[in-house]
């Protein structure tokens, strides 16, 4: 296949391009970073693997959710150069990627894929692998990290294990915490089974998923935090 990834949904900037059995990667800086570094990492990993823009067969992108800048980035890079070349999208979701980034990693096969959404907030969602082919279990949701919910023999993927660390939930106690970040390979991987299923879409419909419709704190609200937080490291 000749196909193009990248996600822009975290903190880190992820781009691969593959050609036959082929894959070449690129990483960097992600967030504000993303929108002026992210068409560079493109031309040249399609230069090193000697494609052109229209070559591809699809442009696969991480739709979310994610970081709110993020994400607007990657739909309208993937728009934009999906539109010039005639190229289809293939919306993937970013939890999904994390969770086929922590079965490449580790060997996972039942997890519940996180990401720190910012705001004292973790995104989630419960994933299995049968073996040729992730299920989600239940849709993506957004909550207290106190709140995620990780049935018995799940690890906990992603990055909010590292993130709030003893703040995640009790059942979490015992559960595997592996880091994963929704990778641009990932999203290769996991390609040829959404073009398979007909995911793939006009590059008008190259949409992100937002699970949290507001997207910044109040000063109030920032300050509650900063009070809370003080309070915790103080308390005895």
């Amino acid at each position: 296949m000749k196909l193009l990834a990248f996600d822009t949904s975290t903190d880190t900037l992820s781009i691969a391009v593959q050609h036959g059995t082929q894959v070449w990667t690129h990483s960097g800086p992600g967030g504000a970073h993303a929108s002026g570094t992210l068409i560079p990492g493109v031309q040249g990993l399609l230069a090193q693997a000697g494609l052109a823009l229209g070559d591809l067969q699809a442009i696969a992108f991480g739709r979310g959710p994610g970081s709110f800048t993020g994400l607007r980035t990657a739909c309208a890079i993937a728009q934009g150069l999906a539109w010039g070349a005639g190229l289809p999208v293939l919306p993937i979701d970013t939890l999904l990627a994390v969770a086929e980034e922590a079965r490449a990693q580790h060997g996972c096969t039942a997890v519940v894929a996180t990401l720190d959404a910012r705001m004292g907030e973790v995104y989630h969602a419960p994933y299995q692998w049968d073996g040729n082919q992730w299920t989600a279990l239940a849709d993506c949701g957004l909550c207290a990290p106190e709140a995620v919910p990780v049935p018995s023999g799940f690890a906990l993927v992603g990055n909010a294990p590292a993130a709030y660390g003893e703040r995640l939930a009790p059942e979490a106690a015992n559960a595997p915490r592996l880091p994963a970040l929704p990778s641009a390979a990932a999203l290769l991987r996991l390609a040829p089974a959404g073009l398979a299923a007909g995911h793939a879409v006009p590059a008008s419909q190259a949409l992100p998923l937002y699970v949290r419709d507001k997207v910044a704190q109040t000063t109030a609200e920032r300050a509650a935090l900063r009070q809370a937080a003080a309070q915790t490291t103080t308390a005895p």
